[in-house]
């Protein structure tokens, strides 16, 4: 009997998207069965699936509490859920970026504020020397009340930088000039084995590249060194993953990473042709079903 996963998205978008429906083709053309299901639908029945698959649940980070309650049912249960329950609730904080900054991964400079700080802004940017800084919720996604302040603006910015204080932790990253001028790098790794990557730039005048706020991308090759310094970030979560997304910046010769994206990441299967071919292979292989 073909072995039944799931991919797991949320309520606006019960069907999936274009690319995770290529996967779903890859998958079924092994003879899989693959099913949809939104995460919070107390009807599936999650005990049925010889894997999870978390694609598209785009709402976590506003619902942080439901979905973890939700990753612990599964946990009891031992469902297979990919990428690992233990990783996902690792990743949903950005404090798990200073983690990987302790083993030696460079990342734009960043600071993790805990909910209910008291800081003066255009103090923190100066004792910086920062010219322009990014601030966001440390559990947030898709830009979702995200900031970008310059120090002779902080001043102007503060009631919105307490107000985020209130709500919960805050990172605040030097803003990288690099996203403007040559855009922001997303590499795609596949259980470990890099697998494409593509180029992200915002529209003009913003600093944002999501495509929801007119940020565009395109496939592109980075060069080998970008690549390895990118398979040790992957590498550095120690845990066999199914798929994660190295989003950084070169500076130098150097990538400086901005986020490891390993819950629900957009994968780019559209650019790259054999890209969901390659995630379903991967996906056979770590977990070990049988076709």
């Amino acid at each position: 009997m073909p072995a039944k996963l799931a991919f797991v998205t949320y309520a606006d978008l019960r069907e999936l998207i274009e690319g995770d429906r290529l996967a779903v083709a890859a998958l079924e053309r092994r003879g899989f069965t693959v099913d949809a299901c939104v995460w919070d639908d107390a009807s599936v029945d999650w005990g049925q699936y010889e894997a999870i698959v978390l694609r598209s649940c785009w709402d976590y980070h506003l619902r942080s509490a439901e979905f973890g309650a939700w990753l612990s049912r599964l946990e009891s249960m031992s469902a297979p859920v990919w990428n690992p329950i233990d990783v996902l609730r690792w990743n949903m904080d950005k404090t798990y970026l200073g983690d990987l900054q302790d083993q030696g991964i460079e990342l734009i400079p960043s600071v993790w504020l805990p909910q209910g700080a008291h800081i003066h802004l255009e103090h923190l940017l100066a004792e910086k020397k920062w010219d322009r800084a990014v601030i966001k919720p440390v559990v947030s996604a898709s830009a979702d009340n995200t900031l970008l302040v310059s120090a002779s603006q902080a001043r102007r910015h503060q009631a919105d930088f307490d107000t985020l204080l209130q709500r919960g932790g805050v990172i605040v990253q030097e803003f990288a000039g690099e996203i403007e001028s040559q855009g922001e790098w997303s590499l795609i790794f596949y259980g470990g084995e890099y697998s494409h990557a593509v180029v992200k730039r915002p529209k003009a005048g913003d600093f944002r590249v999501q495509p929801h706020l007119g940020g565009t991308h395109a496939a592109a090759e980075p060069p080998r060194i970008l690549v390895e310094q990118a398979r040790s970030v992957v590498k550095a979560v120690d845990t066999d993953l199914l798929y994660a997304r190295v989003d950084a910046i070169e500076r130098n010769g150097r990538l400086l990473l901005m986020e490891l994206e390993l819950i629900e990441p957009y994968l780019f299967f559209p650019d790259h042709p054999e890209a969901a071919e390659r995630f379903a292979n991967a996906l056979v292989e770590v977990l070990g079903v049988k076709e």
